[in-house]
């Protein structure tokens, strides 16, 4: 995907979800760190244009909730930032990518640790497949089917100063390339 399509993709779901609620009322968009929370900042900005008035969005630190930290206990903890409460409120969990399902596993313990929202759906910018978890987003920029040695690069302008989103395969580990994990 190009700046353009992730541009496009991110207006669509801005439109799904106010759709889904009959506007923006009671809702809070809430972006899974790194790359979720400026595509949240992003689809709230885009919904607030059609509604004519801002979308609450914030933050929310899944660290602490993975089920990861024992073979990976180093991970620096990020921070949630709601902003407001979310009990009652229509929360949209954002994240770039979908793989497994469990980082939303971890945000749906985190979520519910502070709150009880009214209801709490989930959007996406690109779902690659192979769930672990039974969990499908509710909103998806793209569908991009993927081999599980595969991964899926989202770069953005607020962190990597460009738009684009890539299937990266990785080198086999004996050419001493190492391979990054994917969530």
């Amino acid at each position: 995907m190009n700046a353009e399509e992730i541009n496009r993709s991110l207006a669509r779901i801005a439109h799904q979800v106010l759709e889904a609620n009959h506007g923006a009322r009671d809702l809070m968009v809430l972006g899974i760190p790194t790359r979720g929370v400026p595509l949240a900042a992003r689809l709230a900005r885009l919904m607030g244009e059609v509604e004519g008035h801002p979308v609450p969005t914030g933050q929310l630190d899944v660290t602490m909730y993975r089920d990861d930290l024992r073979s990976q206990p180093t991970r620096p903890v990020g921070r949630t930032v709601l902003p407001g409460d979310v009990d009652g409120a229509v929360v949209v969990l954002v994240d770039d990518v979908l793989y497994s399902g469990r980082t939303v596993v971890a945000a749906l313990d985190a979520l519910h640790d502070l709150g009880r929202p009214a209801a709490i759906r989930l959007a996406v910018l690109v779902d690659r497949g192979h769930r672990q978890v039974p969990v499908r987003a509710d909103h998806v920029g793209k569908n991009l089917p993927t081999a599980s040695h595969e991964r899926v690069q989202v770069r953005l302008a607020e962190t990597d100063h460009v738009d684009a989103v890539s299937i990266l395969r990785d080198a086999p580990a004996e050419q001493g390339v190492g391979t990054e994990g994917a969530r």
